[in-house]
Order: structure tokens, then C-alpha cells, then sequence
């Protein structure tokens, strides 16, 4: 378990904050320039093998995303490479990277994690105000090591979206709304859109990121991408054999008050820097960050 709930900082996105505080010292210049370099040559490579929807997308094995027109998907290894430039660290249960091919500034994690079969009958009575209380009081554990790390801490708000669940589909939807304590009044709250698929023995998430303005209409994109996503006949949820079958050590509830208490304190810087990176954030960090992203979304000759 401890194992498992610990997952969520690799996939952080915490873009380039050691090179925004390098962009406000001088004496930091040269750090600017290999971070530049760096993102460069991953937007690069990660041009060259992205797909752009409509396409059909194996996932690890287990699943099937029928990527609709208007996405991109960004494959690993390239996806570390991105993974890397932003400053962030992975394991074997990312999956690669998705983003918009319009304007819009979120970004999509995908994972897969081999837990076991998860029971899905806590969702009949769970009470979403004790499993609010419990992320709040994860996140306040979890500010102890931010402050180790140098991050901002941070404060659960509350739901952006209670959690549900459709037992039919095997689907699970919850949101957060939370704070950089150290932010000024009257910035976007960070909202991590979190939807998860369960199959046989595991289950897949897709992590949407960004901020309490754009939530309204971003999260259309989360629906989008989790209406495409299915287990592969074999690995559904309903194919669970119980004589031979992985069983997991916790439950439904577990993936929103256990996980996502871990999750949200590196994610929560994400959705600052995404929201903007085609805007002010990467034209003053990457000096040609605007045009990078633009080449990703644009098709390869």
C-alpha cells in the first residue's frame, strides 16, 4: 500500500521551477540555458513520434484509448524525455503524456497501476465529507516533506467534484480544488481532475491538470479521453477470476483519500505553469517555449 499511494509524485509535472527561479537571477544564467536545451531537444523528439488523433492506442497490454481527433498522445520514451526537461521523475506505471491540440493549456498524465483487483463496493455508502477530511489531513502530513523539498505547501479547499462512481462502467471521477499557501489572493486554485477505468487486476488513470478558470470547460476533455478508454476483452473488470486473480489490498475508497493525499502535493504547482506554458510562463523561461509547443502540436512533414 505504501508503495502504491506514493506514486503520485512521480507524475508532479512541477514544470520548470528550478529554472523560473533561475529566471529571476542572473547569476543563474547558464542553469536557464541547459534547461532551454534540454526542453528543446525533448519537444523535438517528442514531435517526431507524437500521435494525433483519431487513432487507436495498446496501452501497457491492458487497454485500448481511442485517441478522438484534437488530442495528441506522446509515447515513452519521449514522454520521459519531456518528463525529464520539466524536472520531473516516473516509473513503470506512466504511460506517456496527452495534450490538446488547440490553444487550451491542460495536460493529461496516464498511468497504469497493477494493484490487484479493487472491490468496488465501498462506493454504495461512502461518505464523501470523511474522505475529504482524510486528504486534508493527508496533505497537511505531506507539507512536512514539501517544506524538505523546497515546495510550497499546500491546502485542500475542498471537492471541485464530489467523487462517483458508475458500477456499470467501472468508472471512477473525483476533482479537488487546491492552494499553494504562499499564492497571492485571487489566483486560480489548482484543480486536479483525476478518472480512473478499473479492469481485472488493476486499473488505469487519467490525471487532467489545470485551474479553477479553465476547469469548466477542460474537463470535457477528461470525459472525452475516459469515454476512449477500455480494457481489452480478457482484462476487463468483469473477466476478475477470484481462484487465480491478483486481489488488491484496498479499496475503491482507498484510490481517492489514500492516493490522492500523496498525489496532490507535487501535482498542485502543475497547473500554474500549464495553464501559461504557451503563454508568459514559457516565453520568459524557455525564450522560444511558445514556438516549442506549437511545433509539438503541429504533424511532422
Amino acid at each position: 500500500m505504501a508503495r502504491t499511494i506514493c506514486r503520485g509524485g512521480a507524475f508532479a509535472l512541477v514544470a520548470l521551477w528550478f529554472t523560473v527561479m533561475a529566471v529571476a537571477q542572473d547569476d543563474e544564467a547558464a542553469s536557464v540555458s541547459a534547461a532551454q536545451q534540454r526542453t528543446a531537444a525533448a519537444f523535438a523528439a517528442a514531435r517526431e513520434v507524437a500521435v494525433h488523433g483519431p487513432a487507436q492506442l495498446p496501452w501497457v497490454n491492458e487497454a485500448t484509448m481511442s485517441l478522438p481527433e484534437g488530442f495528441i498522445y506522446v509515447p515513452r520514451p519521449q514522454a520521459d524525455q519531456l518528463m525529464d526537461a520539466f524536472g520531473n521523475s516516473y516509473d513503470e506505471r506512466f504511460i506517456g503524456l496527452v495534450f490538446p491540440a488547440g490553444d487550451a493549456g491542460w495536460l493529461v498524465v496516464a498511468e497504469y497501476e497493477h494493484s490487484g483487483h479493487i472491490a468496488d463496493d465501498e462506493a454504495r455508502d461512502w461518505d464523501t465529507d470523511e474522505l475529504l477530511s482524510q486528504l486534508k489531513a493527508g496533505t497537511k502530513e505531506g507539507n512536512e516533506r514539501r517544506r524538505e523539498l523546497g515546495v510550497g505547501e499546500l491546502e485542500v479547499l475542498g471537492w471541485a467534484e464530489e467523487p462517483s462512481y458508475d458500477p456499470a462502467t467501472h468508472r471512477l471521477i473525483w476533482s479537488l480544488a487546491a492552494r499553494d499557501t504562499a499564492s497571492a489572493p485571487g489566483e486560480p486554485q489548482t484543480i486536479n481532475y483525476n478518472t480512473y477505468v478499473l479492469g481485472r487486476e488493476g486499473y488505469v488513470t487519467l490525471n487532467l491538470v489545470t485551474d479553477s478558470e479553465a476547469i469548466a470547460t477542460d474537463r470535457a476533455a477528461a470525459h472525452t479521453l475516459l469515454a476512449g478508454l477500455a480494457f481489452d476483452p480478457g482484462r476487463t473488470y468483469a473477466d476478475f477470476d477470484a481462484s487465480t486473480d491478483k486481489v488488491a489490498a484496498y479499496g475503491l475508497a482507498a484510490l481517492v483519500a489514500g492516493v490522492a493525499a500523496k498525489k496532490l502535493g507535487l501535482l498542485a504547482a502543475a497547473a500554474a505553469f500549464l495553464v501559461k506554458f504557451g503563454k508568459l510562463i514559457a516565453v520568459a523561461v524557455l525564450g522560444g517555449g511558445a514556438a516549442l509547443w506549437k511545433k509539438l502540436r503541429g504533424k511532422p512533414a
